[in-house]
């Protein structure tokens, strides 16, 4: 919740000194590539196929065995990650001409601008996924504080840098791309002591035969594709915003940073949680406790998420225009802004869903179903972003992320229970029918209380502000009213399998 809100001010400070423009376009694309790689690399692909088996280490290995395993998985996945990173740093021209072709040619400098501050936010994935690896060891141990503070590193350092450095430099929107590049070292250093305290921090030794390591990258490698599909698609939108006019790419990214923040508070954290319990409870060769695990984060889920997607879509123009709206980031910007959000709140369930049943395949091991799924979600999506661009323009690619999105969650659910792994519990078609009415009557009380857009723009700043934080505590208080009256306690979402 910290790391959300202050990725909130963050955004709101990159809005107000940058707003929405080519050089803020090409820093977007600049970020998003190694920010897609650290998906792949680090909480994606790597997490999912290193965290299984660490903890099958744990539960059946000695302890010296396990720090052997550790001190080699941590020398060859360094290893790889310094190779990537040179790569990365010397072909940064080639990255941005397939990343953002329709920066080549244009006038304003999005290219060569882009090319310079990817070289320096290229390193963030050595640093960043060295961090998700120390992170993955200490949520294997029940330690979900430290991992999950670590973010907050990263939206201080843009704040600092926004701030204090951009105002010196010649091209003032470099100093975002420096503060990418200290927060990834600050970050992998803040995880160090807190391995000593486990007495499991790495000496990295190179081992590509190691069995341990070895059965990582094999279950590393198809899931690099079947975790990050939602990255891919966002990928590709980048890829064909760059082609729309100046402003595109970071309408879709304010929009996407918005729905970042349910993603990350729900879907992140309930898979950060559940993967590790999991993988110990198929370790264990406990069905039931593991179908129990993932049915409690599903009901967890439909419970907070169908209202943040409610909220998301009636307050889009609202919040948007209350955390970014200034001189830099126009009456415009918040309205094509809103378009793209609206398309993208649709598929917050879906994206939930996504993060909380992947884990059902990945603890068992089984990371070649999601891949065979997301080859089918992007295919879908390709599809959809070339028939929805051209009358939706960039709301048209968010569109199609959601859509292809919910193909995705529908065919991971349907894997789980047609082979047994996941079966659900009685009480759903109640608790569905009982949240639906409560979102219903929320969203009934902010189509009164949000009113026309326009009205936001005459507010002052803390007029906006207030307005917002009471109308979202009054339909939070709406909402879970509701829920009482009709039936709902929180007891109901107790769960010893989860603990």
């Amino acid at each position: 919740m910290l790391s959300r809100i202050l990725g909130f001010v963050r955004d709101l400070v990159l809005a107000r000194v940058f707003g929405a423009d080519a050089a803020t376009d090409a820093f977007f694309v600049a970020f998003k590539i190694p920010n897609f790689l650290r998906r792949l690399f680090a909480e994606g692909a790597f997490s999912v196929a290193f965290v299984p088996v660490l903890t099958e280490f744990r539960t059946k290995r000695t302890f010296d065995e396990l720090r052997d395993f550790v001190d080699r998985m941590a020398g060859t996945f360094g290893l790889v990650l310094l190779l990537t990173t040179l790569v990365g740093v010397l072909a940064a021209p080639v990255l941005i001409m397939v990343f953002a072709p329709g920066f080549i040619g244009e006038d304003e400098g999005k290219y060569p601008l882009a090319v310079e501050m990817l070289r320096l936010t290229f390193p963030y994935l050595f640093f960043i996924s060295l961090t998700a690896f120390a992170g993955s060891i200490l949520n294997a141990h029940n330690r979900f504080g430290v991992p999950a503070f670590t973010p907050v590193l990263l939206n201080l350092s843009l704040i600092g840098c926004a701030l204090w450095l951009a105002p010196v430099l010649e091209r003032p929107v470099v100093a975002l791309a420096w503060g990418v590049l200290i927060a990834g070292s600050v970050q992998f250093l803040f995880q160090i002591p807190f391995l000593r305290q486990i007495r499991l921090l790495p000496r990295p030794r190179v081992a590509f035969r190691d069995r341990g390591v070895m059965k990582v990258m094999r279950l590393m490698v198809p899931a690099l594709f079947g975790v990050s599909v939602s990255q891919l698609n966002l990928l590709l939108d980048t890829l064909i915003a760059s082609f729309l006019v100046s402003g595109s790419i970071s309408w879709l990214y304010y929009s996407d940073r918005l729905m970042e923040f349910p993603v990350g508070i729900l879907g992140v954290a309930l898979a950060t949680v559940i993967l590790p319990n999991l993988s110990r409870k198929h370790a264990e060769q406990s069905p039931e406790e593991f179908s129990d695990t993932l049915d409690w984060a599903l009901r967890l889920m439909l419970l907070l998420g169908i209202p943040s997607a409610v909220g998301l879509m009636l307050l889009a123009g609202p919040m948007l225009t209350t955390l970014f709206y200034s001189s830099a980031f126009n009456a415009e910007d918040v309205t094509m802004a809103t378009r793209s959000l609206m398309a993208y709140a649709p598929g917050l369930m879906a994206i939930i869903l996504i993060k909380v049943l992947a884990p059902g395949f990945y603890a068992q091991q089984d990371t070649r179903t999601p891949v065979k799924i997301g080859i089918i979600a992007m295919v879908v999506n390709m599809g959809l972003n070339i028939l929805l661009v051209f009358p939706l323009a960039h709301a048209g690619l968010a569109l199609a992320t959601s859509l292809s999105s919910a193909l995705n969650a529908y065919l991971l659910y349907r894997g789980l229970t047609a082979s047994g792994i996941y079966r659900p519990k009685a009480g759903w078609t109640g608790l569905g029918w009982r949240v639906a009415a409560a979102a219903l009557a929320m969203g009934g009380l902010l189509v009164l209380g949000a009113g026309e857009v326009a009205l936001w723009f005459e507010m002052g700043v803390w007029g906006r502000v207030w307005f917002l934080a009471l109308l979202i505590l009054a339909a939070i208080a709406a909402y879970f009213l509701s829920l009482f009256i009709l039936g709902v306690r929180p007891h109901q979402f107790r769960s010893r399998s989860s603990s």
